[in-house]
């Protein structure tokens, strides 16, 4: 017997390999504003763009917040005199042709497909994601994408999941489960929109949130165990 009725599956880090979409879209930025491809450059980035992500999942700022102000930042700190809205827009466009699969992904959905609705519940630029995903062999096995910037709301907010869930319609809550590798967007979003959750941890993270998850996996299939009711 099956547990679960609906699947929602995060995109990054979940289904898709964002970090090396990101790695792959930024040496090409770097490459043509001449900026050095380092680890250190790269790094430096990240921690910037994680930091304004953050302020986004709890409200703080707008998703034009981060667009506009990441690589600027960056180049503020690089004391470099590039235009960094021009370079994000760049760099979003390199960043939609970074469709990778993580490794299993394709499997895992053709599996799962046969017994759930799957749904992908995503934060980030529509443009971007939609380009990502919607040409994806996933979406063989997708029933619907749900980007936050076509949704209004942003995860964890319950008022994003409030909007998926009526655009599907009729569904039972306890028959549900998210599936992410965020525990303060995918689990925190799915406690606050009563479903059951599994934090997908496949490098063994420590949980210092203390936001806590119905089940913890390190690969896609251990879910195969998970939606076979015991």
């Amino acid at each position: 017997m099956i547990k679960y009725d609906i699947i929602f599956f995060d995109a990054d880090d979940t289904l898709l390999d964002f970090q090396k979409a990101e790695k792959t879209a930024l040496s090409e930025v770097f490459k043509s504003y001449g900026v050095e491809d380092s680890e250190e450059i790269f790094n430096k980035y990240i921690e910037i763009n994680n930091k304004l992500w953050k302020s986004f999942e709890l409200g703080e700022i707008a998703k034009e917040d981060i667009l506009n102000s990441r690589f600027t930042l960056l180049f503020q700190e690089l004391c470099l005199d590039k235009d960094g809205i021009k370079c994000n827009n760049d760099y979003l466009d390199a960043l939609g042709r970074g469709d990778f699969l993580l490794e299993g992904s394709i499997e895992v959905c053709e599996y799962l497909s046969k017994y759930c609705d799957l749904y992908i519940v995503t934060n980030g630029v529509s443009k971007t994601q939609h380009s990502r995903i919607d040409n994806s062999p996933l979406m063989k096995y997708i029933k619907g994408v749900f980007v936050s910037e076509d949704v209004g709301y942003q995860k964890p907010l319950k008022e994003y999941f409030d909007f998926v869930f009526k655009a599907i319609g009729e569904m039972d809550r306890t028959k549900a489960l998210i599936v992410g590798d965020s525990l303060s967007s995918d689990i925190l979003g799915g406690i606050n929109a009563g479903i059951d959750t599994c934090w997908f941890n496949p490098y063994k993270k420590e949980n210092t949130l203390g936001i806590k998850a119905d089940y913890e996996i390190k690969a896609l299939q251990e879910l195969y165990g998970i939606i076979e009711e015991k």
